[in-house]
């Protein structure tokens, strides 16, 4: 491809038609011919440009405007389970019924916001906790060989091998009562009874940050495998010890890749649903798993859908105060 969007072989029999017609019409066939070259280049651009707001459209804002459309309407016992947003009375009279309770709802139930909040504490540990492990794991690997740094890479990589339910229900036979843990444990003498650890807030902690970790790594991995050595080498020239000079210049070049890191594993961690369903309580309270509930259990698809929407508002908005304050600290260094 060239960099104007088009094949290379297309553009090259454009130019040579348009030099034989050249010679063939004359001067203004010539003028008509480039115009119409450049509109071909034109089109070819627009369309490439066009393919990534077309995927944006079929798989981002039409299913939103389906759920928003479901969240404004009443539940039913129907099929599907709602209410029409509009329907033809008479055939001529057009009757719209937009209901706005099912997002009263959620703030008037203690259930959601409650469950809303704890979605965010646990994602926000959870990043917390990927960011402490994933940190060294990544500047290791950046820091190895080029033929250490490839099996280390494999390592990271190695459990997408698997699929993610056999990875979390894994876990469960590990941190059972009679599971390899305790069983180890009390071989050991360490303990005499069962530790309980499945069912537990430790128990989501671990499995999400075991399945969240290499979404941490990788970003900061390819930050700091691009960092200028040459840096480090004048801090040390200035005095400056190992921990300073991390601090001082490793750690502020790599807050990109921190933050890369930490919405790949906040946004996801945030409506995670599998690892509190099977390693959680039964009583833990996730926003995914509140979602579910109103979807397959009480079949108030209105109030999941509000539920989705104000889950994804929850989501979007700070990250484009994110991209915007960036934004504007990029422009005042510039």
């Amino acid at each position: 491809m060239t960099t104007r969007g088009i094949p290379a072989f297309t553009r090259k029999v454009t130019d040579q038609a348009e030099a034989l017609l050249k010679r063939i019409g004359g001067g203004s066939f010539h003028r008509w011919l480039r115009r119409q070259a450049r509109r071909i280049r034109s089109m070819g651009r627009g369309a490439v440009i066009a393919l990534p707001y077309a995927w944006l459209l079929a798989f981002f804002l039409i299913p939103f405007v389906i759920v928003l459309k479901i969240a404004l309407a009443e539940a039913d016992i129907a099929q599907p389970p709602y209410t029409p947003l509009w329907e033809w009375i008479e055939g001529q009279y057009l009757n719209v019924k937009i209901n706005l309770g099912n997002f009263a709802f959620l703030i008037q139930d203690s259930l959601y916001w409650k469950a809303y909040l704890n979605s965010v504490k646990v994602a926000l540990v959870s990043t917390l906790l990927c960011l402490l492990l994933g940190y060294p794991i990544a500047y290791g690997i950046a820091r190895a060989s080029p033929a250490r740094r490839t099996i280390l890479l494999m390592l990271v990589i190695l459990p997408f091998w698997t699929s993610f339910l056999i990875r979390v229900y894994a876990w469960i036979g590990i941190l059972k009562n009679n599971g390899l843990i305790n069983n180890f444990l009390m071989w050991l003498g360490v303990i005499d009874s069962p530790i309980v650890m499945l069912q537990t807030d430790f128990a989501v902690y671990l499995g999400i940050v075991y399945s969240y970790l290499p979404f941490m790594i990788l970003p900061l991995y390819a930050n700091l495998e691009k960092l200028d050595e040459t840096l480090l080498e004048a801090a040390y020239d200035l005095g400056c010890r190992p921990a300073s000079a991390f601090l001082r210049v490793t750690l502020p070049l790599s807050v990109p890749g921190i933050i890369a890191g930490a919405m790949l594993v906040f946004i996801p961690a945030v409506g995670e649903f599998v690892i509190p369903a099977l390693l959680g309580a039964p009583d833990t309270l996730m926003i995914g798993r509140i979602l579910w509930d109103e979807f397959f259990g009480n079949r108030d698809w209105p109030v999941a859908s509000a539920v989705a929407i104000a889950l994804l508002l929850l989501l979007v908005i700070p990250i484009v105060i994110l991209q915007h304050t960036q934004a504007r600290n990029a422009e005042a260094r510039s």
